[in-house]
C-alpha cells in the first residue's frame, strides 16, 4: 500500500500515482489527497498560463526575489524557523531589489506563534517638528524629497520579531544580504527595469547618484555592488538595530537632514518604537479574514468583502463581466471611506470595528447597482515601492510580512556612505484642516502597506498579500474571493487576471482579462484602461496555505506555496 505525506506529495505526484492506480490496491485514488492531507475542497487545476506549479513543502517560503527566497532556505538550513527564514528574505531583500523596499523603509507582519496570531506595527511617526502650518497653502503633500520622510520603522520591525519569536542569533540573520551587497549579484530585467525609471526621476534628489554610480541604473545582467550597504548591514546586526536610532547611523541621518534644512532629529529616530497591535478581521463565507488595524489600509479589504455578503455575489459566475464588477464597485464604496476615515488611529474619528460593523456594510451596499457602475461619497459609520513575503514552518509558525520604501526607492534622498534610501511615507498624509490624517508632528500617516493572514475555525489557513500601493486593499480582496468562493489553490489565486482601481479612481484591467469581461463591464458603464501584457501594475502576490488545517493539527505540518509570475518571484521548500 502506498504511503504518502504531505511534504512528498505534489499535485502532479498525485495525478501521476492516481494513473497508476492498481485495482487490486486498498487505496482509491481519491484518497490520495485525503490522505495527503490535502483539502477535498481545494482546485488544484492551474487555469491561468503563468507557467508556475504550487511548491509544497514542511517549511516554506515565498517572496519576489529568488535570492531572497534562497536566503529565507538557507536560515531554515541552519535551524531557523519561519521567522528566521522571513527576516532572511526581508533583509536581503533591501539588496537584491533596492527598487521596492529599503533600510529606511516601513513595515508590518502577522505572526502566527503555533497557538496565536499577532500583529506588528513597524510604521514610523513624522518628525516632531512637523505641522499643519510648515505645509500651509499647499493642496497635497510634497510627493518625494526631505518633506516627506517620515522616520524609518523597518529595522524595528526586525529587532522585534527576532527578539520575539526568533530561533536563530539576530547577527546570522544578515548573512546572505552582506554577501550580495560586498560581492555583487547580477540584477534581473524586471528590476533593470524599474530601476531605470525611477533614475529618470530621482537623479537630483540628495544623495540618490549613490544608486547610480556610473550615472546611470544598473542594466539587466550587470553586476551591483554597494559596499556601504553592506557596511550599513553589519552596523545594524552586530548593535541589534541601536545604531540606526541611537547611534553612529542615527547621527549620519540626522546630520544628513540638517545639512538639508530638513525637520528629521536624533531625537525623533531614538523615540521610534514598533508596536505590537491586535488584528482586525472579518468572517467571509467561515474564514476570519485579519488585517493590521488603522494606520494601515487593511480595514478597506474587510469593509469590501462585507459588502460583498449584502451584494447577489452568488448569483454571478467566476471569471464573468457581472462577477468582476460587483468586486469593483464594493472596493470604490470602501475606498470612499478610507480616504475618509483611516488615520493614526489616535486621531480617528471612527472605530475600526463601527466601519466593519455588519450594518454599515448593509447600508454602503444600497448605494451599489448590480448592473451599472457607479461613483460614491464616503460614508459615516456609527461613532465610536514595497516588497510582500510569507513564509511557514513544519512546526506551525507562520508569518505574513511587509516593508516598503513606499513609491520605489521613496524619498529619493539617500544618506551618503550609507546605502540608506529613505521612504516617503510622509506623503501618505493630508493638508485638509480638520481631516483625521491631518499632518502633525509624532504622527503615522495613513498607510496603504498591509499582510493579511486568514484563518478558519481557529486553525491557521494562510497568510498572503499583494504588495503594490492602493493595489494591496483591493488584491488581499481578490485572493479571498479567488480561495474562499472560487476555491483556488494558491499558484492559481495569483495567476489569476487582475483589475485595480487607480490613485486617480480609473480602472485598469490586465491584458490577460477576456475581451467578453471587457466588453461587459464597458456596458454596464464601466470606462477601463486595458494594460500592455508587460504591466507592473497590478502588484505582486506571494501566498502560503497550511495543508487540512481543519483535521491536522499536530506538528509536522505541511503547506503548499504560490508566486507571483509578473515579478521574479519564488517559492522556496526546504
Amino acid at each position: 500500500m502506498h504511503t504518502l505525506t504531505p511534504a512528498a506529495t505534489s499535485p502532479k505526484d498525485a495525478r501521476r500515482l492516481a494513473a497508476d492506480y492498481d485495482e487490486g490496491s486498498q487505496l482509491h485514488p481519491i484518497h490520495l489527497f485525503l490522505f495527503a492531507g490535502i483539502p477535498h475542497f481545494m482546485n488544484w487545476q492551474l487555469p491561468y498560463p503563468s507557467g508556475r506549479q504550487p511548491v509544497l513543502a514542511r517549511n516554506v517560503v515565498s517572496t519576489s526575489q529568488p535570492l531572497a527566497s534562497q536566503a529565507g532556505a538557507a536560515a531554515f538550513e541552519r535551524g531557523g524557523n519561519a521567522i528566521d527564514a522571513a527576516l532572511a528574505a526581508a533583509i536581503t531583500l533591501t539588496v537584491v531589489e533596492p527598487t521596492m523596499n529599503g533600510i529606511g523603509g516601513d513595515g508590518f507582519s502577522l505572526i502566527w506563534d503555533g497557538k496565536k496570531l499577532h500583529g506588528l506595527n513597524a510604521s514610523g511617526r513624522a518628525p516632531a517638528a512637523w505641522s499643519p502650518e510648515r505645509f500651509k497653502g499647499q493642496a497635497t503633500m510634497p510627493d518625494r524629497g526631505w518633506e516627506t520622510v517620515t522616520v524609518p520603522g523597518a529595522v524595528s520591525q526586525w529587532v522585534a520579531l527576532s527578539k520575539k519569536f526568533g530561533n536563530l542569533p539576530f547577527e546570522d540573520l544578515f548573512r546572505d544580504a552582506i554577501r550580495h551587497a560586498r560581492e555583487g549579484f547580477p540584477v534581473s530585467p524586471v528590476i533593470a527595469r524599474q530601476w531605470a525609471a525611477a533614475a529618470k526621476e530621482l537623479v537630483d534628489f540628495p544623495g540618490f547618484k549613490a544608486f547610480m554610480p556610473n550615472g546611470r541604473a544598473p542594466a539587466a545582467g550587470e553586476i551591483w555592488k554597494f559596499a556601504d550597504q553592506a557596511d550599513t548591514l553589519e552596523d545594524i546586526a552586530r548593535t541589534h538595530g541601536e545604531s540606526f536610532y541611537r547611534g553612529r547611523l542615527a547621527k549620519m541621518i540626522a546630520a544628513y537632514a540638517a545639512e538639508h534644512g530638513a525637520a528629521l532629529t536624533e531625537a525623533d529616530l531614538a523615540a521610534h518604537q514598533a508596536d505590537w497591535v491586535e488584528p482586525i478581521s472579518t468572517n467571509f463565507r467561515g474564514y476570519d479574514v485579519h488585517e493590521i488595524p488603522p494606520n494601515g489600509q487593511g480595514l478597506t479589504a474587510l469593509l469590501a468583502l462585507n459588502i460583498i455578503e449584502h451584494l447577489p455575489y452568488n448569483e454571478t459566475q467566476p471569471g464573468s463581466p457581472e462577477r468582476m464588477h460587483l468586486e469593483i464597485e464594493a472596493m470604490r464604496v470602501a475606498f470612499a471611506d478610507l480616504y475618509e476615515h483611516v488615520a493614526d488611529p489616535a486621531h480617528m474619528k471612527v472605530t475600526a470595528a463601527a466601519m466593519l460593523s455588519p450594518g454599515y456594510a448593509r447600508e454602503r451596499a444600497k448605494l451599489i447597482d448590480p448592473k451599472k457602475a457607479g461613483t460614491y461619497a464616503p460614508g459615516q459609520p456609527p461613532s465610536g515601492g514595497t516588497i510582500y513575503l510569507c513564509a511557514a514552518d513544519s512546526e506551525g509558525r507562520m508569518i505574513s510580512f511587509i516593508q516598503s520604501n513606499f513609491k520605489g526607492f521613496g524619498s529619493g534622498v539617500v544618506v551618503p556612505k550609507t546605502g540608506i534610501a529613505l521612504q516617503n511615507r510622509g506623503s501618505g498624509f493630508v493638508t485638509t484642516p480638520g481631516h483625521p490624517n491631518l499632518v502633525g508632528g509624532g504622527k503615522r500617516p495613513m498607510h496603504t502597506i498591509i499582510p493579511a493572514f486568514m484563518t478558519r475555525n481557529g486553525q491557521p489557513e494562510m497568510a498572503f498579500g499583494v504588495m503594490g500601493g492602493n493595489m494591496q486593499a483591493q488584491g488581499h480582496m481578490q485572493m479571498v474571493l479567488r480561495h474562499v468562493a472560487e476555491q483556488h489553490n494558491p499558484q492559481a489565486c495569483s495567476d489569476a487576471p487582475r483589475w485595480r482601481i487607480n490613485d486617480v479612481g480609473t480602472l485598469m484591467l490586465e491584458d490577460a482579462v477576456s475581451k467578453k469581461i471587457v466588453d461587459g463591464l464597458i456596458a454596464m458603464g464601466h470606462v477601463p484602461t486595458v494594460t500592455p501584457p508587460d504591466s507592473l501594475d497590478f502588484g505582486s502576490a506571494q501566498l502560503v496555505l497550511r495543508l487540512d488545517a481543519q483535521q491536522h493539527t499536530q506538528a509536522p505540518f505541511a503547506y503548499v506555496a504560490g508566486s507571483d509570475h509578473r515579478r521574479d518571484g519564488q517559492a522556496v521548500g526546504y
